[in-house]
């Protein structure tokens, strides 16, 4: 178990310092401060990230009990506020019906309010929403929070991209880790067995307490210090599972979609290892890399309906097929594969990616979803695959 966070008892007579977290006293005379957690985001995932969570600071001495979760307030066709459901009825009946999420989850609809104590922060919201909520809780958070993220998506700057975890850091100034790996919610919510994996930068000691945070007898988290390898397996899985959704819809068979993982996969490796040279080969044999490609392409939203997008040969939208299958849930693939486009295309790099660069153009109309095949199996030039690695 983690050590709590110490701090000296006060002199006697000494007013007794303010502060928002409960502590125990430990043998040796210490004041033993207990973290506060709040999940930022009430989707599925965010919703069973919390369920996790509460379960075990119920248990562990080192956390507060209760377990705060922002939710961006919606109303039901009932009339009622979502957050006032929840809190009713133990349940988010909007994005995980029918699961109970422990006493000690408390949805709150103000981002400030539900922030303002925790000293660890989960954040779960779709990527695209990650600037304006990091920019309304700029000076709002506490100076020695720690930070992680389940969110899966990657930011195009024309300096290059930008990971969620390093837009977290950057604009809270606080350390971020992160946690990826082979989670369909859904299955998690029942208590099927599943793995995750923390990935964190120097310190051993706060990626224990994340594992701890999150491990239950039916999720176990492992730790590697490798944020962006980590990451970038989250993010570009997504991509490589819109093509397992073609395949699926053009009703192609079991063959081309294992020949389109491998390829995803071999991708996903060559664009991680050429944005980040100190991402680890043994990262992508983790829960986070083949584990994620291979759950994410078999049952995930984005093969899902990018599977229904080529049944109807390319005729129907993206936007308009999550609004009808998703029921306010987002897709991460189709805007990800958007942006690592415009990353492949500004560096030169769209010959080496032929896959990631094939299922940008179908979902942008300019292919056929049939393409998936013609062109995927192309080899990249390993000329110009050299010539990448050497300018980096």
């Amino acid at each position: 178990m983690a050590p709590g966070f110490k701090q000296q008892l006060p002199q006697v007579g000494a007013a007794a310092p303010h502060n928002t977290c409960s502590s125990n006293i430990s043998d040796d005379g210490q004041v033993l401060l207990k973290s506060k957690v709040t999940v930022v985001g009430s989707g599925n995932w965010g919703t069973v990230a919390a369920k996790l969570i509460a379960s075990n600071t119920l248990k562990l001495g080192s956390f507060h009990e209760e377990v705060r979760m922002w939710v961006f307030e919606e109303t039901l066709p009932s009339g009622e506020k979502l957050t006032d459901v929840i809190n009713r009825t133990n349940e988010n009946v909007k994005y995980l019906p029918g699961i109970k999420l422990g006493k000690n989850v408390v949805a709150d609809p103000d981002l400030e309010n539900a922030v303002k104590d925790a000293n660890m922060l989960v954040f779960t919201t779709p990527h695209q929403f990650m600037e304006g909520i990091c920019k309304t809780l700029v000076g709002k958070i506490k100076t020695d929070a720690e930070a992680i993220s389940l969110v899966k998506g990657v930011e195009v700057k024309m300096e290059g991209p930008r990971m969620t975890s390093n837009l977290i850091s950057e604009k809270l100034g606080i350390n971020c880790s992160v946690l990826m790996g082979a989670n369909i919610a859904n299955e998690i919510a029942v208590e099927k067995f599943s793995e995750a994996t923390v990935g964190y930068r120097e310190n051993e000691e706060i990626a224990e307490k994340w594992v701890q945070l999150f491990s239950t007898s039916y999720f176990m988290v492992t730790a590697v210090q490798d944020v962006e390898g980590v990451e970038l397996c989250g993010t570009l899985k997504n991509v490589v599972a819109i093509a397992a959704g073609f395949v699926d819809g053009l009703e192609m068979g079991n063959n081309t979609k294992a020949a389109i993982m491998r390829i995803g996969l071999k991708e996903m490796r060559a664009l991680s290892k050429l944005l980040f040279l100190s991402v680890k080969d043994s990262t992508f044999f983790e829960s986070c890399g083949v584990a994620d490609l291979i759950t994410t392409c078999l049952g995930g939203r984005n093969r899902k309906v990018a599977e229904a997008f080529a049944k109807n040969g390319g005729q129907r939208s993206f936007d308009e097929l999550e609004a009808e299958m998703l029921q306010g849930q987002k897709l991460q693939g189709v805007s990800t594969a958007r942006e690592v486009y415009e990353v492949l295309s500004h560096r030169g790099w769209l010959e080496l990616f032929p896959l990631f660069t094939i299922v940008h153009e179908i979902c942008t109309g300019h292919l056929p979803p049939s393409a998936i095949v013609k062109y995927s199996g192309q080899k990249p030039k390993l000329s110009l695959l050299k010539a990448s690695v050497n300018c980096h």
